[in-house]
């Protein structure tokens, strides 16, 4: 038996709902958003499916369940310039999920942006483990870098670390295809306009986020050991400690396994501290 929580049943929070229920993925379903109207039109939504999948509305039995989706908060939109600019809005959401979490032991999967500052804080509001803390974005991102990729003839793996925002990383020297400066800097900045195309066309991404979020899930219940781009709070790894950052972590049942600490060239490197520095500024916001 595996169980799911989803706070927060806008587009993506309802997303991750449908698809963990339609790939029966898990066989409870905990949801819960603050819009009444919104919650109770979701279930009756997903009930109408013909799913098996067990649905309930009651906050109770959060703490029960393996994972939990922090989906809640205000999402990007077309006025918006940058996930950072989310953090004063959906600080509030973030402090109201600390309760929600009072004796949770277990997978916290961190969505709300900016999520990298989000996904540290809420690890430390809830002294739940840090590997217990897992932040998405890398794999869009890196999904988003792949695509960039392809269009150039270039097919390796793709992969983004550092922050899932304007300092994300992508990572070019595991890449026998090897890019120069010019087009590094030339990637990046299509990297950070990539949601917004998206956001712009259709008011909010989506069915990407949703589907990778789910793979996410999936390697946790399934257990299946595999490295994936994701925010992890970092203590002393890479150099870096007091925040949430995008690098390759081996997740499995008890979320995140391991942290692998690649050799970053300086182009890389230079990248990833700016991350760094940008999502610890963040942090630091909480207390001001």
């Amino acid at each position: 038996m595996s169980s799911l929580t989803v706070i927060g049943t806008g587009r993506v929070g309802s997303g991750v709902a449908f698809l963990a229920a339609a790939m029966h993925l898990v066989d409870e379903l905990v949801l819960h958003d603050i819009l009444t109207p919104r919650l109770t039109a979701e279930v009756l939504d997903l009930q109408d499916t013909g799913t098996e999948v067990v649905i309930t509305t009651d906050t109770r039995q959060i703490r029960e369940t393996d994972i939990v989706v922090f989906a809640a908060g205000t999402p990007r939109n077309p006025g918006i310039r940058s996930r950072a600019d989310l953090f004063d809005v959906n600080l509030q959401a973030v402090k109201s999920c600390r309760s929600l979490l009072k004796g949770f032991e277990g997978i916290l999967i961190t969505v709300t942006n900016p999520m990298d500052a989000n996904n540290y804080i809420l690890q430390r509001a809830t002294g739940l483990d840090r590997g217990r803390c897992i932040g998405f974005g890398g794999q869009l991102d890196s999904a988003r870098f792949a695509r960039v990729l392809r269009s150039a003839g270039i097919m390796d793996q793709a992969w983004v670390l550092g922050e899932h925002g304007a300092h994300q990383v992508p990572i070019f020297s595991r890449m026998p295809q090897y890019a120069d400066g010019m087009r590094r800097e030339e990637c990046l900045a299509s990297l950070r306009m990539a949601s917004m195309k998206v956001i712009k066309g259709k008011e909010g991404t989506v069915f990407g986020p949703a589907a990778h979020i789910v793979n996410l899930i999936r390697a946790v219940l399934e257990d299946r050991r595999e490295v994936l781009p994701c925010s992890c709070v970092l203590e002393g790894e890479y150099g870096i400690d007091g925040c949430s950052i995008g690098v390759p972590a081996r997740i499995g049942r008890e979320g995140i396994i391991g942290i692998e600490e690649w050799d970053l060239d300086p182009w890389e490197r230079e990248k990833f501290d700016e991350a760094g520095e940008s999502i610890k500024d963040l942090c630091r916001r909480e207390h001001g």
